[in-house]
This record gives C-alpha cells, structure tokens and sequence, in this order.
C-alpha cells in the first residue's frame, strides 16, 4: 500500500515539474504567472510530503504542511499580478530559492538511502542555483526551469525509495 503511494507522488511530482519546466515565457504578465505556478506547485509538492511522511515523522510533516501553505499562499499572491511581479520580483525569486533549500534539507534529512540524500543535495544546490540568478535578474523561466528539473528528480526518486528506508 505504502509503495504505491511513493509511486503516485512520484508520478505527481513528474507531472508537476514538466508543468513547470513547459509553462511558456511570453511577457511579465506569463512571467509572474509562471512564477506563481511554479510556487504553488512547489507548494502542492510540499504538502503532498507532509502528508506522506505523517505516520513517520509528525515534526517534519507539520515543517513540510506550513512550508506548503505560505509557499501556496505566496504564489496566489503573485499569480497574475503584474505589480506585484515587477515591484516583488526580487524578493520574490529569493523566496522561492529559499523554499527549494528547505525542501531539500528537508529531503536530505527525512529520507535516507543514497537516492534520498542525493536528491535533498540536488534540491539544496537547486535552491542556491536559483537564489544566484534571482540575484543577477536572469529569466523567470531558468528558474522555474530549476523548479521543475528539481521535481522531477524527486519524483523519479521516489520510483526508488522504499517506505520502510524513511526516517521514523
């Protein structure tokens, strides 16, 4: 039963990155949609692994639920909303940086196994990856490109990670 619940998060995770990394770049209207998609998919993702990791860790289940929902309300916030985009996009982009670094610390210390650990590293470099081009103002679709790449990788992790080698 377990197995194919890491399965059908894998597959969610899958899903939710191609949206991502598919989203087209056509003006700052789709470029702070996209950044509000990709913070509310990452947020989604978050609160599909709080929920998953419940009976095995009730602290970093309820750390993965309250991740999920700021980074869900933020990204309705910013969804569509091209003042907010333009005067918030800095900000913004560090934000969503700083929950792909959550995440993945997240990651690297619930799951264990090589796979686990690897992809909570991936995540963690992901999210200094993203704070770096936040920095350097590069294209919003790099670094939804770097959310998406991060979810799929999680995703096909989870094809590999046995419940049982979840940290209790």
């Amino acid at each position: 039963m377990e197995e194919g619940r890491n399965v059908l998060l894998g597959i969610l995770a899958i899903i939710l990155g191609i949206i991502v990394i598919a989203f087209p770049l056509f003006s700052v209207f789709t470029a702070s949609v996209l950044a509000g998609f990709a913070i509310i998919f990452l947020g989604i993702w978050l609160l599909a692994q709080s929920f998953g990791i419940w009976g095995k860790s009730k602290a970093s289940s309820i750390a993965f639920l309250i991740l999920g929902l700021i980074a869900i309300v933020g990204g309705i916030g910013l969804f569509g909303s091209i003042l907010a985009f333009s005067f918030l996009a800095s900000i913004w982009l560090y934000f969503a940086g700083f929950f792909l670094i959550i995440s993945g610390i997240m990651s690297f210390f619930t799951k264990e196994g090589t796979a686990g650990k690897g992809v909570g590293g991936i995540g963690i470099i992901l999210g200094i990856l993203y704070i770096i081009l936040a920095a350097y103002a590069w294209n919003p679709y790099y670094l939804a490109l770097l959310i998406g790449i991060w979810l799929i990788i999680d995703g096909i992790s989870l094809f590999f990670i046995k419940p049982s080698d979840l940290m209790s």
